[in-house]
């Protein structure tokens, strides 16, 4: 059997699958190939029910179900990791309905997260997540919400922090913030999807055994992030709720989407 597993670019995702990609744990006779993409258009493959493994945002957890199980491992949940709602000061008026919002994707947490804080702030405008900031710098927007590298580079760009919005979630629920999530196809058999499951726990934990060794598979897809900005996206959303998304992690994702445990791979 060969799987395309359509992940994005990002560190996290390429860290997290390095060992599965390249022979370090055992596939069960399962081949797999990879196949990167921003998160949004990785969002509209899942909602095609196209794909057979694909990362995707939990905000689009409730329109994929009929076709998608989630793993417990191999995901973005955790604190402190939280999209953030910049502007060029931070004394803008979050009141003011007319707003210009930038954000990375309507189908991603991010803008799930603005749905569920700043409902009012309606005027939003979806666009490639890496192009944000500097967007919002040159004045077509009021503000912008950034995810990825961009939470560790905007002051570089003279940006000012507004709100972080998984503080904010954190504040309001105690829970941690789950952002992506691996699918897989409900197509696939049940042992199949379970045996993927466990394969994407094992890649996480070789992973961050061998911290050093995907850093060259990592580096490649990430050409424009200095190793530190690499290994800040790594170390912040790469952790034990990556292996295991655990009871906590479950609370949080039920929190968020109001989607029950039966979704997960078991």
């Amino acid at each position: 059997m060969k799987l395309t597993v359509n992940i994005s670019p990002c560190p996290n995702d390429t860290f997290i699958f390095y060992a599965l990609l390249h022979g370090r744990v055992k596939t069960n006779g399962i081949g797999f190939s990879v196949d990167l993409a921003d998160i949004e258009r990785l969002n509209s493959l899942a909602l095609s029910g196209k794909a057979d493994v694909v990362k995707v945002s939990y905000a689009v957890l409730p329109q994929i179900t009929g076709d998608y199980r989630i793993l417990e491992s191999g995901g973005a949940i955790g604190r402190g990791n939280g999209p953030l709602l910049v502007a060029r000061t931070a004394g803008i008026d979050l009141a003011d309905s007319t707003l210009r919002i930038a954000v990375p994707g309507l189908h991603t947490t991010a803008n799930l997260l603005m749905d569920r804080m700043y409902p009012h702030l309606s005027n939003r405008t979806p666009m490639l997540f890496s192009e944000i900031a500097d967007a919002v710098v040159a004045g077509r927007f009021d503000a912008g919400v950034l995810i990825h590298e961009g939470r560790f580079t905007y002051s570089e760009r003279g940006l000012q922090l507004v709100v972080d919005l998984g503080d904010e979630w954190e504040r309001r629920t105690a829970l941690p913030l789950p952002l992506g999530a691996i699918a897989v196809s409900r197509r696939l058999p049940a042992n199949v999807q379970k045996s993927i499951g466990q394969m994407v726990a094992e890649s996480v934990r070789y992973a961050l055994a061998h911290p050093e060794e995907p850093l060259e598979f990592v580096r490649r897809y990430a050409q424009e992030m200095s190793p530190r900005v690499v290994e800040s996206h790594i170390s912040l959303f790469v952790n034990e709720l990556s292996v295991c998304v655990g009871n906590e992690g479950r609370r949080a994702v039920a929190a968020l989407t109001g989607i029950a445990d039966d979704v997960f791979v078991q």
